[in-house]
């Protein structure tokens, strides 16, 4: 970006965009050199001006939540990261139907599911200890013990690259593994789920279970970028990768978590070149005695 260009982001966002932003303090691999742009967006209607902006401008832009399922290199990211906040990261009970709600895009899994568990609201238990965003976790599809999150959405709101709102419902939405198709450039904006009416006790003890199961089988007390690679049709990465000796594989701060293979985490001071050099490793070494070729499922900014 010119200098042009960050004072017209500077009167657009106002107090809410930084500079050549260190991405070490946002993503949970605590690993990443500077954006040129990190914004926090809290209206609709700022987020319809920004994109058709920094499209016209030919900046690239992407959409971080809690960080989580992004891994950014050290040379950092040219363009500007869009955080989404405010009146974009609330809950709230969707017309008259208490089993129906609309969340932004912004809000955290956690949040969302203290409001299920506080409300009795069940159906997305599972996603207990997913560090991530709503608008991250439907954007990917994410999923854990056979359940996926595009199962429960009712419809999502999307801005698109030239500003335009638009709400999408079925059939025009299409979940596949880990991924939503919407317009390149897009950003979900809200999302609206239909769950179903039980107890608080029961939707609570039901997460905790989901809790206590995570805690046990992944390595949620170091920092990571949850799984990195995408489970092949018909088996786990997980377990291709420890079939192939890299379990507890280390190349600088970074390593092959002991506890699970499909996990890569930052003992302390690793770098964004150390985490892709392992997954690289892990790529190349399947493929040669497994034939298998496994796709990441984090993103990778390079």
């Amino acid at each position: 970006m010119d200098e042009r260009q960050r004072q017209d982001l500077v009167g657009i966002v106002k107090e809410g965009i930084q500079f050549d932003c260190p991405m070490d303090k946002h993503t949970t691999f605590r690993v990443g050199g500077p954006a040129e742009g990190f914004c926090t967006i809290r209206e609709m209607g700022l987020l319809q001006e920004i994109l058709p902006y920094l499209n016209r401008e030919n900046i690239p832009y992407m959409v971080v939540g809690n960080g989580s399922n992004l891994l950014v290199g050290d040379r950092g990211f040219k363009g500007v990261m869009i955080h989404l906040g405010g009146q974009l990261a609330l809950v709230e009970q969707s017309g008259t139907n208490d089993e129906i709600i609309m969340c932004g895009g912004g809000l955290t899994i956690h949040k969302l599911l203290a409001h299920c568990r506080n409300n009795g609201l069940g159906g997305l238990e599972y996603l207990a200890g997913i560090p991530g965003t709503m608008g991250g976790a439907v954007s990917m599809n994410a999923g854990a013990w056979g359940k996926e999150v595009g199962g429960q959405v009712q419809d999502i709101q999307i801005v698109t690259a030239t500003g335009e709102l638009s709400t999408w419902g079925p059939p025009r939405l299409t979940f596949s593994y880990r991924a939503l198709s919407i317009p390149r450039g897009a950003v979900v904006a809200k999302v609206r789920f239909h769950l179903r009416r039980e107890s608080p006790e029961t939707v609570a003890d039901r997460m905790a279970e989901y809790l206590r199961m995570r805690l046990e089988k992944q390595p949620l007390g170091m920092p990571s970028g949850g799984s990195v690679f995408k489970n092949p049709a018909g088996d786990y990465a997980g377990r291709l990768i420890e079939s192939v000796g890299l379990k507890g594989k280390q190349i600088g701060g970074a390593m092959i978590s002991p506890k699970h293979a499909n996990f890569i985490v930052n003992t302390g001071g690793a770098r964004g070149d150390d985490i892709l050099a392992l997954m690289d490793l892990v790529r190349k070494t399947v493929k040669e005695q497994t034939g298998i070729g496994l796709e990441p499922e984090i993103r990778v900014v390079n």
